[in-house]
């Protein structure tokens, strides 16, 4: 490796959520979720300048402020068009390479952000983009995307389908004929993708992860996915509280339309 890359870290996020709206503001441990998130993040060694993507809506005024008052950078960009908001972000920061994360991973492990971001870096000859969702295997809620900015922005020219633009990047992985792609596993060989769920989109998901907060972080704030999973093991009923949505994701309202994603992938509730 001659130089390190320019890496740009982007947790995009917005007050508009559908399902559990302003849940980028719910709280954790006294602070906003997009803060503990953007904390969580921030313990990554190789996360590089980490930046808050939201839109230009007014109702995302009260993120900007949020982040201001917590010294976190923010870009704002489109609503819906997540590819753009992405590009346009990185171009003016510079990237040579983005790491993408959304912000409804607030106990997302910095250790595995790590794995992800070294994994390409020591293969940056052989992967155009690198991840741990292709297929996935750590528990729902650890998403990290390691994309070079040239093919950020050769998806940014090229994709055209809704969805491809909503979720930055399935042009890329969409398209293995065109693009190197690269996949990080569970060291443990365990597949807890469908099984554990540790994002947040529903009310359940949030009573979750507070209750996870509540008994881990006061007493290690740096607390990563084993002490979750051993916190589970010693506590049942708290894995119990969002069960039902475990292995629900986005890809349930595209599956018609993706060629790389199984029906075993997602579930329907």
């Amino acid at each position: 490796m001659d130089t390190f890359p320019n890496i740009v870290t982007l947790i995009q996020a917005r007050m508009g959520s559908i399902r559990l709206p302003g849940k980028t503001m719910l709280t954790l441990a006294g602070k906003p979720l997009i803060v503990r998130m953007y904390e969580r993040v921030a313990k990554s060694n190789y996360a590089g300048k980490i930046i808050v993507v939201i839109t230009k809506e007014q109702e995302d005024d009260e993120l900007l402020k949020i982040c201001k008052q917590n010294n976190i950078e923010i870009f704002r960009g489109s609503t819906n068009d997540l590819l753009d908001r992405h590009y346009q972000c990185a171009k003016i920061f510079d990237a040579d390479v983005v790491l993408k994360i959304p912000s409804d991973c607030p106990l997302i492990d910095p250790e595995i952000i790590d794995k992800v971001i070294l994994y390409y870096i020591n293969n940056r000859d052989k992967y155009d983009f690198v991840s741990n969702l292709h297929p996935p295997s750590y528990p729902d809620g650890n998403d990290v995307e390691v994309i070079s900015f040239k093919v950020l922005e050769n998806a940014w020219i090229n994709a055209k389908k809704d969805f491809e633009r909503e979720h930055t990047t399935p042009y890329i992985w969409e398209n293995p004929d065109k693009f190197r792609i690269g996949n990080v596993v569970w060291e443990t060989g365990l597949d807890y993708s469908m099984t554990h769920r540790f994002t947040i989109d529903y009310k359940e998901d949030y009573e979750f992860i507070q209750r996870v907060y509540d008994e881990l972080y006061h007493t290690n704030p740096g607390f990563g996915l084993n002490d979750i999973l051993n916190l589970l093991e010693r506590k049942p009923m708290i894995r119990k509280i969002n069960q039902m949505y475990v292995g629900l994701n986005w890809y349930r309202n595209h599956i018609k339309d993706l060629k790389t994603i199984s029906p075993e992938q997602t579930k329907h509730i």
